[in-house]
């Protein structure tokens, strides 16, 4: 069985890439393209990922040290790409991400050849791969038979459609819109890259470290004793990944321990990822949020919630929470008090048209569920957005919270869309679920909440100078109220627990909890671990609040949620999702 969702593979690693590239910042050519090819290695997901880090090796032993590249020398690296990637591929298989680079490399050579340019180089290469792409349908069957192009292939063509735009000087906004493209056509082929004859159960991949790690060819050859498909080896310096797909991954992970040291490790079962897919396929709503969510990247991927990133300002500069400024870079500023502090505001209508237009894109209807309108205009440019928005077919939710508060209710509501409940059926659920959930949440100090006027200065200073911790919550009205204090920090969380327990309702089937904190990572395990004893949730999602939450709170704030599921309406319709 070959991988379900190829689409999202490609774009996992190439956010590993985007990722390592944003902390090198501005760097040599060299160190690009190997921090590049390196972060493709660590971070690449699935066959297509792994052809990916292929070629991109390849690319990057091309460039070697040169410091500047001609057009010549593009052309080089291109078809070295491709080269090695062809290398690495036991059963090569035409109608995949193969094809559309073999012939990207022979568009940059005839381009070349005809001493153009580096841009007129890129620009062929594009273009070759480009028909090279439409042609997968003739040599793949079962790509004919669904009627789409093979999904490696498109992710590679919008790679390089990426470069040729940031040569030529344009803006890359339809950056998502390519992203949910490729990963639909992955959804909709029912096999591509690489094809097994086997039906086997696993994607499996391991990352190893070591001194004296195989060749990829000596590990290849004790591969075979496993009895996979879709092999992928890929060796660098002192980096060995490999991708497999088996009925059984611990033999391989046995023998990856005796290699080196196994850095990372995954066994997905593809089985359950079609089974997800085809429920994705088949599902008529589309769920999004906005960041102050503090749902994990992982969650909105698996469940294709879109995010509406939230604005924040330092000084003349502005940024876009959790898209070009993290919460660590926040806590360091807060941290050594300097000025001028920075400010929140909401997203400006336009970018939630362009969000219900892409949620669109792949459902009939879409279901957003917001920050609370009484804690930020978010929810009041949504509704102004809605307006101007020509597609219809939006239902908005005041979720009357924040942080993991909002994100429990926008994972819940992706839940229910993927079991087939209406948009209607869903927001009324949420309604429900809203008045069954709550949260405690306590800072280090009132000075931040007070700067944005969520308490009040008196009640602030008193508590500063006494050393009394405040434990707050979001009341049913969505407003930030307090509800206890206690003095220093070591009886914070057995008071929270014993508020918990007023108000978690005992014989409870289905809870689930967050906790989220600022910068104090140690602080947040404890609590996960005293909840877990205590109240056994079926789920605790732990994660660092956002950059626009971070700056009313302060470093070292953290804060319980919890959302009781149960109801007659939750059990009936949505049995056991």
């Amino acid at each position: 069985m070959p991988d379900g969702d190829t689409g999202t593979n490609f774009w996992l690693t190439m956010k590993s890439i985007a990722d390592a590239l944003t902390r090198l910042g501005d760097a040599p050519l060299p160190d690009v393209s190997r921090t590049a090819a390196q972060a493709a290695v660590m971070g690449s997901r699935g066959n297509s990922g792994m052809m990916l880090s292929h070629f991109l090796v390849g690319f990057d032993q091309a460039v070697g040290p040169r410091f500047r590249l001609r057009a010549p020398d593009v052309a080089i690296a291109i078809r070295r790409g491709f080269d090695t990637l062809e290398a690495a591929l036991e059963n090569p298989v035409e109608g995949t991400i193969l094809t559309v680079c073999r012939e990207a490399a022979r568009g940059a050579e005839a381009s070349a050849n005809r001493n153009e340019n580096v841009a007129g180089v890129l620009r062929a290469a594009l273009k070759s791969a480009e028909v090279a792409l439409e042609r997968t349908p003739d040599l793949l069957q079962d790509l004919k038979k669904a009627g789409v192009v093979d999904a490696g292939g498109k992710g590679f063509v919008r790679m390089m459609e990426g470069v040729v735009r940031l040569l030529d000087g344009q803006a890359t906004e339809e950056a998502e819109e390519d992203r949910r493209a490729i990963a639909a056509v992955s959804n909709a082929a029912a096999a591509f890259t690489v094809e097994d004859d086997r039906d086997y159960r696993f994607c499996t991949e391991v990352l190893v470290r070591g001194a004296a790690l195989p060749s990829s060819g000596a590990a290849r050859r004790q591969l075979h004793a496993l009895d996979g498909g879709s092999l992928l080896v890929l060796r660098t310096a002192d980096l060995l990944r490999v991708h497999v797909h088996l009925d059984d991954p611990e033999p391989l992970f046995a023998m990856a321990s005796a290699w080196g040291d196994v850095v990372t490790r995954k066994a997905e079962d593809m089985r359950e990822q079609h089974q997800l897919l085809a429920a994705v396929a088949r599902r008529d709503i589309n769920i999004v949020t906005d960041s102050s969510c503090d749902l994990p990247d992982d969650i909105l991927d698996r469940h294709g919630i879109g995010l509406v990133p939230l604005q924040l300002t330092l000084g003349d500069t502005a940024y876009e929470d959790r898209v070009n400024i993290q919460p660590a870079a926040i806590y360091q500023y807060l941290r050594q008090q300097r000025e001028p502090h920075p400010t929140t505001s909401q997203p400006a209508p336009g970018a939630f048209v362009t969000a219900f237009e892409h949620a669109h894109a792949e459902a009939h209807h879409v279901v957003a569920v917001l920050l609370s309108s009484a804690l930020s205009g978010t929810f009041g440019n949504a509704e102004a957005a809605r307006r101007q928005y020509q597609g219809g077919g939006v239902t908005l939710v005041d979720s009357r919270t924040a942080s993991l508060g909002l994100g429990m209710l926008a994972l819940r509501a992706a839940e229910l869309a993927e079991a087939g409940i209406g948009a209607a059926d869903i927001a009324a659920e949420l309604l429900r679920i809203r008045g069954e959930s709550g949260c405690f949440f306590t800072v280090a100090t009132l000075d931040n909440l007070m700067r944005s006027g969520r308490v009040s200065r008196v009640k602030g200073w008193l508590g500063n100078l006494l050393d009394m911790k405040p434990i707050l919550t979001i009341d049913h009205e969505g407003r930030v109220m307090p509800v206890d204090r206690v003095r220093g920090r070591g009886r914070l969380l057995p008071r929270v627990l014993d508020l918990l327990d007023e108000c978690i309702p005992r014989g409870r089937a289905r809870l689930r909890m967050g906790v989220v904190h600022a910068d104090t990572p140690g602080t947040a395990d404890e609590i996960r671990k005293a909840l877990q004893e205590r109240y056994n949730p079926f789920e605790i999602i732990v994660n660092p609040v956002t950059a626009v939450i971070g700056i009313h709170t302060g470093p070292d704030a953290w804060g319980v949620f919890y959302q009781v599921e149960d109801g007659e309406r939750n059990a009936a319709r949505a049995g056991a999702v």
